[in-house]
């Protein structure tokens, strides 16, 4: 496996050219940069970036609400995923990161146990298909892999094992799958270490990042107050147990980049701090790839 990390986070704190993230990334032993949506796509700059060779670009990522029922800005936010396709196609970047949209007038609905479906992600699957079936095609001619993250955070539905099954069943495509995301699973509580199994063929990218829940605030305020009882975390600071998680991608046939994606708010407000924590983060990864 690879070790990389996904850009955003430098980008925030203004490292935001692709050849400077590129050479930090290679002086401190990562391998991979997946590309946020923050970093122009400036051909020359990839071509820079990939032709030296000293770290790889493993992916684009543009999550977005792509069923938003805003008609001009789904369109926009569609758009700018096509011309990534495109875009990563011609450099033969492997895959693109993203999230599939969800239609929140689907999810309004009374809070009653027998028409509980009507609140459920399940109902925006029909236009996300119907959305996604060209998207799909353009990126099988394009030889352009979509993987799905499974963050519930974004405007998204492929959030569980319940889900990524009806997605898969709908959108039957080699170049269709995931970007797997533990950390979502947690605050879920689902488990993040079974579904690897199951889904492993389907498993395109990784993403390292960790959640801590604190118990103790969870006991007063529980899942629905507010989000006060979890947060985010590099690996190591949270829940999960990353040798048994990186064993079992192993066992699963897992082969490609395992993406750190920072957002641990002990290592923000500086350069430097964000900075420490990819490293920190980076180093708990090592010991088990």
């Amino acid at each position: 496996m690879k070790l990389g990390f996904m850009t955003n986070v430098l980008v925030k704190q203004g490292m935001k050219h692709l050849d400077e993230i590129a050479a930090w990334a290679e002086a401190r032993g990562f391998q991979d940069l997946e590309v946020g949506p923050t970093v122009p796509m400036e051909r020359d700059k990839f071509e820079q970036v990939m032709e030296k060779g000293a770290v790889g670009i493993t992916s684009l990522t543009y999550c977005r609400n792509f069923l938003s029922t805003d008609e001009e800005e789904a369109g926009a936010h569609l758009a700018e995923l096509k011309k990534r396709i495109e875009f990563a196609g011609a450099l033969g970047i492997e895959k693109i990161v993203t999230s599939t949209g969800i239609d929140k007038t689907l999810e309004e609905g009374i809070y009653d146990k027998a028409d509980s479906i009507r609140r459920t992600p399940i109902r925006s699957l029909e236009r996300f298909v119907k959305t996604f079936d060209p998207i799909v095609d353009l990126a099988e001619k394009r030889k352009v892999k979509l993987a799905f993250e499974n963050c519930p955070l974004m405007g998204n539905i492929a959030i569980s094992p319940v889900m990524w099954r009806e997605i898969f069943k709908k959108l039957d495509s080699q170049k269709v799958g995931l970007a797997y995301d533990p950390s979502h699973l947690v605050w879920q509580f689902i488990d993040p270490y079974a579904p690897i199994q199951e889904f492993g063929s389907k498993i395109f990218h990784v993403h390292a990042k960790d959640t801590e829940i604190d118990e103790e605030r969870l006991k007063e305020c529980g899942i629905l107050t507010d989000f006060s009882w979890w947060c985010y975390r590099i690996p190591g600071h949270g829940q999960l147990d990353w040798k048994r998680l990186i064993n079992a991608l192993k066992e699963a046939g897992y082969e490609k980049t395992i993406s750190l994606e920072h957002e641990d708010p002990s290592y923000e407000g500086s350069l430097e701090e964000v900075l420490n924590g990819l490293v920190l983060g980076a180093g708990c990864l090592k010991q088990y790839l």
